[in-house]
């Protein structure tokens, strides 16, 4: 998609939405930043990105009611949009269409 500009930490943060489904909320998109990929992020760099990508309408959210297991706070929920899913779908046929590129021989060392 042309204009997408979609960066490597959206990408990966889109992904985790996608794989945490109704679990997407920022403390488990957090750890599972540390989980998946041994990458340590500050929740201001995961509250920017998210807030980036909801304005990019790649991704909305909704917050879900008070719970007692978490002191009576809610939590929000995030969701790919429709864009989004779109968006995830063609970043991965191009890396995967320059991947197919690749000699074999190129990566042996």
């Amino acid at each position: 998609m042309k204009g997408t500009n979609l960066g490597e930490f959206e990408e990966l943060v889109l992904l985790l939405v996608l794989i945490l489904q109704e679990e997407a909320y920022v403390n488990r998109i957090k750890d599972e930043v540390y989980n998946q990929v041994q990458r340590n992020i500050s929740m201001g760099a995961l509250h920017s990105t998210l807030s980036r990508l909801e304005d990019k309408n790649y991704l909305s959210s909704e917050m879900t009611g008070a719970s007692a297991e978490r002191g009576g706070r809610r939590k929000r929920i995030y969701d790919l949009t429709a864009l989004g899913k779109r968006t995830l779908k063609e970043a991965k046929e191009q890396r995967q269409m320059l991947w197919n590129q690749v000699p074999d021989y190129a990566l042996n060392f």
